[in-house]
């Protein structure tokens, strides 16, 4: 009897696999911080055989190789990535034995990258899951974007193809598992569900219910910014990262926390927006622990930039760590847990701005105050309060000369990237206030929501 256990990376967006029978298993795109897939191996009693890589990772620094090393196990990497560690390069067909009766057979499915590949594991020789990555995923099919902008309408094309090769050699109940779609930038759209087979997908996945020039064109249409971290973690896992250090960083005091602020390093407070808008370091940025961290610090901070992480525990400071590793951010150069009452120097006070609802800023008539929408492109696409200024979160930091003069009240959708904005505008002496609303809310308070 095989299994299949999931290991989800909530903060980024993407799901990693351990699969096999009694006594041994096979690791599928597994994160830098390998410790959870040695844990989930030691729960079954089996031993990790075999390491595989769909693709080289766009998104996520790899633990694939030190994985590899740690466990003995053979490291299958797709032949046509171009690589400089040693590994055991897999063509199109080629088929390994995972365990007594499982097998694992490498099927090229190029769209995400040039070189991807699926696997389909086999129990007594019948299909039970496809193990898709990049290609086929929930409802969707991971971006052809990411490699070349040469190259983005022809892996489009060889989405569509690949889909198409998976559904027709695949029986209707072979689970379709795919390592992005839950979040991750990869994917060219939310995933439409968190399971799905085959026959779901033959129904419902537009690259298999459409032909491919409505697909390619429906799908370049739809693409977004790519995160800019995402230039790093390619080269990173062609390379072959080396293992993480999860030990806690240096204790940072007040004075050094404003020695780094001063030399103009980023000192980011993790801490929830509620806590931060009430009281924090000033000049100190807020991404929230609880949310998407590793996706929006990497995209936001300069590459290479010294970073001091300011948590409210040890635990928060610790699972903080764990998510920017997965991201290429290794170490923060200092730490400090506590609150701003700990942060500070004898004197200091905290910085604070109010924080308020889409009814609130009606009542401020917007023609008055400076209206700024940080959704992304697609979102405002959907509906924008008549007056905004649009700059998406991933831009403010480097646009904040285009905002306007006045005091700015930052929305996005829900909260958590007004709260990332509104912080760099509040390090910047602007004045500001956080709409901590759901979008929906606008319209009903009355402000102008401009469609179409």
């Amino acid at each position: 009897m095989f299994f299949v256990d999931v290991i989800e990376l909530e903060g980024l967006g993407n799901r990693s696999y351990l699969a096999g029978g009694t006594s041994s298993a096979v690791a599928v795109d597994p994160p830098r911080d390998i410790d959870q897939v040695v844990a989930a191996a030691e729960r079954r009693g089996v031993r990790i055989s075999h390491v595989v890589e769909t693709h080289i990772h766009n998104d996520y620094v790899t633990g694939g190789l030190h994985l590899a090393r740690l466990t003995g196990a053979a490291y299958l990497v797709p032949a046509g990535a171009h690589v400089s560690f040693a590994r055991t390069a897999v063509s199109d067909g080629d088929t390994v034995d995972i365990d007594a009766g499982l097998t694992l057979t490498a099927v090229s499915t190029p769209g995400h990258t040039p070189h991807h590949t699926a696997y389909v594991l086999r129990e007594a020789g019948r299909p039970v899951a496809a193990f898709t990555g990049g290609s086929l995923l929930i409802g969707t099919v991971g971006r052809p974007d990411l490699v070349e902008p040469r190259l983005t309408e022809q892996l489009a094309r060889a989405q569509h193809a690949s889909a198409h090769r998976l559904a027709d050699a695949l029986p209707d109940d072979t689970a379709v598992l795919p390592t992005h779609g839950f979040g991750s930038f990869c994917s060219s759209a939310a995933a439409d569900g968190d399971a799905t087979t085959i026959g779901k997908e033959k129904a419902a996945n537009t690259a298999l219910t459409v032909d491919v020039d409505t697909f390619v064109a429906d799908l370049l249409a739809g693409l977004e910014d790519v995160p800019a971290y995402y230039a790093h973690m390619g080269p990173a896992n062609a390379i072959g990262p080396d293992p993480v250090d999860l030990t806690p960083p240096a204790v940072a005091d007040p004075q050094e926390i404003a020695a780094r602020l001063a030399a103009g390093e980023w000192v980011v407070d993790l801490r929830n927006r509620v806590a931060f808008a009430e009281g924090h370091v000033a000049g100190s940025f807020n991404f929230e622990a609880d949310g998407k961290l590793a996706t929006y610090l990497a995209w936001l901070i300069p590459w290479g930039k010294p970073v001091t992480l300011l948590a409210e525990s040890g635990e928060q400071l610790a699972s903080a760590q764990r998510e920017l590793v997965r991201v290429g951010i290794d170490r923060p150069v200092a730490a400090a847990t506590g609150g701003p009452g700990s942060w500070l120097r004898e004197g200091e006070r905290p910085a604070s701005f109010p924080r308020a609802t889409f009814a609130q800023l009606a009542l401020e008539r917007p023609d008055g105050v400076v209206v700024l929408d940080v959704r992304r492109d697609s979102e405002r696409a959907g509906g924008w309060i008549e007056g905004s200024v649009h700059i998406p979160v991933h831009e403010v930091h480097r646009r904040l000369g285009e905002v306007p003069d006045g005091t700015v009240w930052v929305h996005c959708a829900g909260g958590m990237r007004a709260g990332i904005a509104a912080s760099l505008l509040d390090a910047a002496g602007r004045q500001v206030v956080a709409v901590d609303d759901g979008f929906d809310a606008a319209g009903e308070a009355g402000l102008t929501v401009v469609t179409g």
